[in-house]
């Protein structure tokens, strides 16, 4: 017998301190994972940025690696004009750049719902009352 995934939310239901706090943690690893796991929708949205961040980063980043391989005697040569291969470096290194910029967005994104979770939680937390008002017996 499998295990079965799923990414449906349970419904949205108050939540522990500790729990909170490893909802932050989750959305520091990867943006929306702790926003879901929180029973926020936004966690979808975060989690779909940050792979886009991830995935622009890394098709580009492989394309700019074999821009500088095919440049690198250039590079190398002091006759080379600087500025005209500095721009052409400019050209193939935004592209990496807004990725990591996407992932980054995402990222402060999940943090500040993390940090949403972590002030409810303590705001539900210190407004109920203990279930058992009288301290156990040493």
């Amino acid at each position: 017998m499998g295990m079965k995934i799923s990414l449906a939310l349970g419904e949205r239901k108050p939540l522990s301190r500790q729990t909170a706090w490893g909802c932050l943690m989750s959305n520091v690893a990867m943006p929306g994972a702790g926003s879901l796991a929180s029973g926020r929708k936004v966690g979808y949205a975060q989690m779909l940025m940050s792979f886009v961040g991830i995935g622009v980063s890394g098709v580009f980043g492989i394309r700019l690696i074999f821009w500088m391989l095919s440049k690198w005697s250039a590079m190398r040569d002091p006759a080379t004009d600087q500025l005209d291969l500095m721009a052409a470096m400019w050209r193939v290194f935004v592209w990496p750049l807004i990725g990591f910029v996407i992932f980054g967005l995402s990222w402060l994104w999940a943090l500040g719902t993390s940090l949403a979770v972590v002030a409810e939680a303590k705001r539900t937390a210190t407004a109920e009352p203990p279930s058992n008002p009288v301290p156990p017996k040493l």
